[in-house]
């Protein structure tokens, strides 16, 4: 049986950040063209849920889940 990924907190420094931003800002992609596609294609999840999503407002404690890496959302 193996353990899951750590959860990495990733802080923002404000109280909320969109989706689609923190997905850059955490490292998950370079560019907004490939987190577009990511989001709308179903492979991105906030608190286990899928979300398609950019403009989803993130709030600190929110988990962001994407291709076996969750970070989580803090201050």
């Amino acid at each position: 049986m193996t353990n899951p990924a750590p959860i990495e907190d990733v802080p923002i420094g404000e109280e909320v950040i969109r989706l689609g931003q923190f997905l850059k800002f955490a490292g998950f992609f370079d560019s907004g063209g490939d987190v577009k596609e990511a989001i709308i294609d179903g492979y991105v999840a906030v608190n286990g849920e899928v979300d398609r999503r950019r403009g989803r407002q993130l709030q600190p404690g929110d988990i962001v889940s994407f291709d076996g890496r969750s970070v989580r959302v803090c201050r």
